[in-house]
């Protein structure tokens, strides 16, 4: 089978389309045969040599996948037939023609979905609902700051804050990204480029800050992100894209709100607790993709990418410009 690899660690030119062997289904494994994958920040590191998949992981990149089921391991249950169509959230092999799963961590396509769509759901709505969810026990009603607003990870959690019926509140780099944001069901955006967004936050809160803030920048945000944090929040970091060296008292600042710091990296999870929010999510978030559904939840995709064009969808990502996701059509 075909499948996105690099053999040394570095920039998007070190990408292309290598022909390795097919993998086979173990213990409780379904076979799918790939349509669709997406891209997301953890192959851009993982590329460069700084984000190696976990124990036992295939070592081709790829978090996600849409496709059908090709093959069922022993063992397996009798949840899923061949030809299902199914999406995933894995470890690592979703570029490829073919990529193996654990029966568990797969979810049925939402019907009237096209896989380019079903790619663009499992890493970053499944992100940000255990973010919300799980780390943060969102409430109704509460405010939640989430940076990258624009993001797959971002666009998400607005439809989620959203659902949960709370209120979204984001930070974006452009105009034409809190546009996007704001129609996705934003309540306020701030361009974090060329305004104080803590104040523009605490302004629009009338000065009770917010309770979550979904941060995946890091470091040059974290002055801001506590003076709109409002007591006992709750801050969440799931990414570094500024760095994690912090100058600053950063303790006292968090003490004086009684305010709390929490973490999360959804691939290093083991595959029981990975199941657990798949299956809570398919649950209560899936029906929601459905049309007719009320409220309706869409996946956004920015562009798509045929996967011999591997190394030109690593350049877009890293130029920043993509609202959405970046999904990668994997040949037949």
């Amino acid at each position: 089978m075909f499948a996105a690899y690099f053999d040394c660690p570095g920039g998007p030119e070190n990408l292309y389309m290598k022909e390795v062997m097919k993998p086979d289904p173990g213990e409780g494994e379904v076979l799918v045969k790939v349509s669709a994958s997406a891209l997301n920040r953890a192959d851009l590191l993982q590329r460069r040599g700084k984000y190696p998949p976990p124990k036992g992981a295939s070592d081709i990149l790829g978090l996600e996948a849409a496709g059908s089921v090709a093959g069922l391991g022993a063992g397996c249950s009798g949840r899923w037939k061949i030809g299902d169509a199914v999406m995933a959230l894995l470890s690592g092999g979703g570029q490829a023609q073919y990529v193996t799963a654990p029966e568990g961590l797969l979810m049925p396509v939402p019907k009237e979905m096209t896989f380019i769509q079903a790619a663009a759901i499992p890493e970053a709505w499944l992100t940000a609902f255990q973010l919300l969810h799980f780390v943060g026990k969102v409430q109704e009603g509460e405010r939640v700051l989430i940076h990258a607003g624009a993001s797959g990870v971002g666009m998400a959690a607005i439809q989620l804050v959203r659902l949960a019926k709370a209120i979204p509140i984001v930070t974006a780099g452009t105009q034409e990204k809190l546009e996007a944001t704001a129609n996705a069901g934003a309540a306020a955006g701030f361009n974090y480029k060329n305004e104080d967004f803590s104040e523009k936050v605490l302004e629009f809160t009338q000065g009770s800050g917010v309770d979550i803030i979904l941060d995946c920048v890091g470091a040059s945000h974290w002055e801001k992100n506590l003076s709109c944090l409002s007591t006992d929040g709750r801050w969440i970091i799931y990414g570094l894209l500024s760095g994690g060296e912090v100058h600053g008292d950063l303790l006292a600042r968090l003490l004086s709100k009684r305010a709390s710091i929490h973490t999360s990296l959804l691939r290093s999870r083991d595959k029981e607790a990975s199941s657990g929010y798949q299956q809570a999510f398919t649950e209560e978030v899936l029906p929601h993709f459905s049309r007719g559904a009320s409220p309706r939840l869409q996946p956004l995709v920015d562009s798509v990418y045929p996967l011999h064009a591997i190394a030109e969808a690593h350049r877009a990502m890293e130029g920043n410009k993509n609202i959405g996701k970046i999904v990668i059509e994997i040949p037949v």
